[in-house]
């Protein structure tokens, strides 16, 4: 081995188990935040419409990322940390445009049909009246039925098949789904490769004194409240499923994302695997209820998406 090769080795003998698996979750987290919102914008964009999402949960979850930039900047917290937040809130006001967009794109067409059907119903009713009278009795009326029958009973059986297909593909999009997943984390495991390989990432040092380390009580506050709005915003989500027992305009990929994206951030990437010293750990914990907290609620979208899902088969990206 060259000369040069030599300090590349004597920090890959240095580098510690604990401290590599906090470079990769941190990295595989990273990777996650970043792309999770583009499934649920793609979805938007394929249904032509954001019935699906409901925008009280996008507004209170942006309100939690405002406060969770603002408590990591006055915390002082890993630049990571801060430069996702800062990521987070651009990509909030794209999605929140977006569902705006086409809520008031859609609520525009549909007061315009409403007025047009208004305005043709009186002289519509009449004519197919006639016509419905005209056929009573009529040579070839009872063949007409009969071929109307035939042509209900050819609905049935596609209608069947649709089902069928449906349900095939459904399974389709499982698998993708999970390769997507499975492509994230090789991302994220691949960037941090190349970021320790070039020095761009070291691990952190933690100082004797960083467990003393006073922490404002405006930054706890805002680490609070953004775990409270992190909590909070999924409910009405939730409750908007269970009320209209479907999760058709919802991208399963965006909560499977945030899931993962949740796990990595809470359980290694920032708070357990960089530090186990208790005054670190409570320094974080408005941080660590925000993620591991949402798990729990993410969970709950799942079984949703279980048992609606034969309802919205369009609901998986």
């Amino acid at each position: 081995m060259s000369i040069s090769g030599a300090p590349a080795l004597a920090a890959m003998l240095h580098l510690t188990p604990h401290e590599a698996l906090s470079g990769v979750f941190g990295s595989v987290s990273l990777a996650s935040w970043i792309f999770l919102l583009v499934p649920q914008l793609i979805e938007n964009y394929k249904q032509g419409s954001a019935d699906g999402i409901s925008l009280a949960f996008l507004a209170v979850w942006f309100i939690g990322d405002i406060t969770n930039l603002a408590g990591a900047l006055w915390a002082g917290l890993v630049p990571t940390v801060t430069a996702l937040a800062v990521y987070f809130c651009f990509a909030d006001l794209i999605l929140i445009s977006q569902c705006l967009y086409y809520n008031f794109k859609n609520s525009w067409k549909a007061r315009k049909a409403s007025t047009r059907s208004t305005q043709t119903t009186d002289s519509a009713e009449q004519p197919l009246l006639g016509r419905r009278d005209s056929n009573i009795g009529l040579p070839g009326s009872h063949r007409r039925r009969s071929s109307a029958r035939s042509h209900r009973e050819s609905v049935n059986r596609r209608d069947s098949l649709a089902s069928i297909v449906e349900e095939e593909s459904g399974g389709r999009e499982w698998v993708k789904n999970a390769l997507s997943i499975i492509g994230v984390v090789a991302v994220g495991t691949a960037g941090w490769a190349i970021a320790w390989k070039t020095g761009v990432w070291k691990p952190t040092p933690l100082n004797d004194d960083a467990g003393t380390t006073e922490v404002a009580l405006g930054a706890q506050i805002l680490g609070y409240a953004s775990a409270v709005c992190y909590l909070g915003a999924r409910i009405p989500q939730i409750i908007k499923n269970q009320r209209e027992k479907s999760c058709e305009g919802l991208s399963l990929l965006f909560f499977m994302l945030s899931l993962l994206g949740n796990a990595t951030y809470g359980a290694g990437a920032q708070i357990l695997f960089h530090s186990v010293e208790k005054e670190y750990f409570l320094t974080n914990l408005p941080w660590l209820i925000g993620s591991l907290g949402t798990m729990v609620e993410d969970a709950t979208i799942f079984v949703q998406f279980r048992m609606y899902g034969d309802n919205s088969p369009s609901a998986v990206v």
